[in-house]
């Protein structure tokens, strides 16, 4: 069986502290993006359930399947949830649906509850985009910037890296940050330019001096961070080119998972991000389920 570098491991999780069957009211939310797809279950509220797996080709069986596993062995079925939403790129897909959400309202009102009230800027570091959102402190969207089509594909082509380096995505980002010195990044105009930079880099004489493969990689996933710099900074005031945010900053998505990026951009920004009580890739699930009505 060949080994997938570049996939990060599928999960899913009940709460064994949870009875659903007091629960007043179940809904369940489901987010069904371009590479990977979550479905999270609320009880009164309260998540009890989630799953999280690869999309795959087909967007309809990848739902159905999202929440038969985050559903698992609970004895909970769909007819026992009040109302099911849906939000993504793939949203439009999931059967039995009673509304398709707005991904910005949901990543938002996910992103207020996996980091509590104090998250006031929320940055989606997703596989196509990036998307940076700014919270009112009473539990609404005040703006928001999404990135250009020049910035997209970024995270898909982590996991080619992810393939061509044999190293597995879930290491790929600290990898990166063993170096000695960050080294610059490749291209920051667009993906495609990025991408051949980073090719590039792994022949011998393309540059004065050869870079290893960690400096490869740092390179690399440095272009990612700089390319959500870009979007950041078009909802952020501004100190004489400096980008400069609030206090209380959450990434969501996949690439929030990846040292590499996060790192970096706590670096250039000049703050550290807060924690996520669940994984952060769940934000726009849970914020569809409990938007559910």
């Amino acid at each position: 069986m060949k080994h997938e570098f570049g996939k990060w491991p599928e999960s899913c999780w009940q709460s064994d502290i949870i009875d659903w069957k007091k629960a007043a009211k179940i809904t369940a939310g489901l987010d069904i993006g371009t590479t990977s797809c979550q479905a999270a279950v609320m009880c009164d509220g309260e998540l009890f359930a989630y799953a999280n797996i690869r999309t795959g080709a087909d967007f309809k069986l990848a739902a159905a399947d999202v929440l038969t596993k985050a559903l698992g062995s609970s004895g909970m079925t769909a007819k026992d949830i009040s109302c099911v939403t849906a939000t993504g790129f793939g949203g439009g897909n999931v059967a039995g649906a009673a509304q398709r959400l707005d991904e910005i309202q949901c990543h938002g009102k996910g992103a207020r509850y996996l980091f509590g009230k104090e998250v006031r800027t929320v940055i989606d570091l997703g596989g196509q985009t990036v998307k940076t959102i700014r919270l009112f402190g009473w539990d609404r969207v005040a703006d928001f910037k999404t990135s250009d089509k020049c910035a997209t594909g970024f995270g898909r082509n982590i996991e080619v890296m992810s393939d061509i380096f044999l190293v597995p995505i879930t290491e790929i980002g600290a990898k990166s940050l063993d170096v000695e010195k960050d080294p610059e990044p490749s291209s920051t105009t667009c993906y495609n330019f990025a991408q051949s930079e980073a090719y590039g880099l792994m022949r011998p004489g393309y540059r004065e001096q050869d870079y290893n493969d960690n400096e490869i990689l740092a390179s690399y996933l440095f272009t990612v961070a700089w390319r959500a710099l870009s979007t950041i900074g078009k909802i952020a005031s501004l100190d004489v080119g400096d980008v400069k945010l609030e206090e209380g900053v959450g990434f969501t998505g996949g690439l929030a998972k990846n040292p590499g990026i996060t790192k970096r951009l706590e670096r250039e920004l000049g703050f550290t991000a807060m924690e996520p009580k669940y994984d952060p890739m769940l934000a726009g699930a849970i914020g569809a389920a409990l938007l559910a009505s």
